[in-house]
């Protein structure tokens, strides 16, 4: 097991969204003729943020990579099991500013899936909250044809049918941190044991 200990980097330019290309528009800000998203955790339920930088221990075959975007604070392969087109990948990213909510940017992950008859996979999603060492964490679990942008339905053709996405998002004192591990559906089965390690691992600086 590998520790790292992330500290927040000044991040030049417009925030972009977690896992769309590093492209604006930023995680949380309103697409176009999007409703209005309430935050993840219900006011009764909400843990103050807890610390700041995150820390996390990278499980045992993680393959560290060089991170391919200045918003990409950690990035690691995962190798696919036999059968399966292409490895998985799991990624850490943190914008400064914050990012927007939890739920506007579940929202904008489970729309990067569509279902084989081409309907959103958004009332096939699972999300669960919960505190990992203090720390509020909120997770998805979706499945589909992966388009990676909620705003290129580009059809079947361009999307990665059979893929599936493991993501968190950790408010801590500095913001969001967002945690997403997508690839095929077997291999990123493969790789789930080692995503709740990832998570169980989670703690903030003082």
């Amino acid at each position: 097991m590998r520790t790292r200990l992330l500290m927040i980097l000044p991040l030049a330019g417009a925030l972009t969204a977690a896992g769309c290309g590093e492209k604006t528009p930023a995680p949380g800000a309103a697409m176009p003729g999007d409703p209005g998203i309430e935050p993840a955790h219900a006011p009764a339920l909400q843990a103050p943020p807890t610390g700041g930088a995150l820390r996390f221990s990278a499980p045992d075959g993680w393959k560290e990579e060089t991170p391919s975007s200045p918003n990409r604070q950690a990035q690691y392969s995962l190798a696919r099991v036999p059968g399966d087109p292409e490895d998985a990948e799991a990624v850490v990213y943190h914008f400064e500013g914050g990012g927007g909510t939890p739920q506007a940017n579940i929202e904008r992950w489970i729309g990067q899936f569509r279902k084989p008859d081409g309907s959103p996979a958004s009332d096939t999603a699972r999300i669960a909250n919960r505190t990992i060492n203090g720390i509020p964490v909120t997770v998805v679990d979706v499945s589909g044809s992966y388009t990676g942008s909620i705003m290129a339905m580009q059809g079947a053709a361009d999307s990665k049918p059979g893929f599936r996405m493991l993501g968190a998002i950790a408010e801590t004192g500095d913001g969001l941190w967002f945690v997403k591990l997508t690839g095929p559906a077997p291999t990123v089965a493969r790789w789930q044991p080692g995503f709740e390690d990832f998570l169980d691992s989670l703690s903030a600086t003082p």
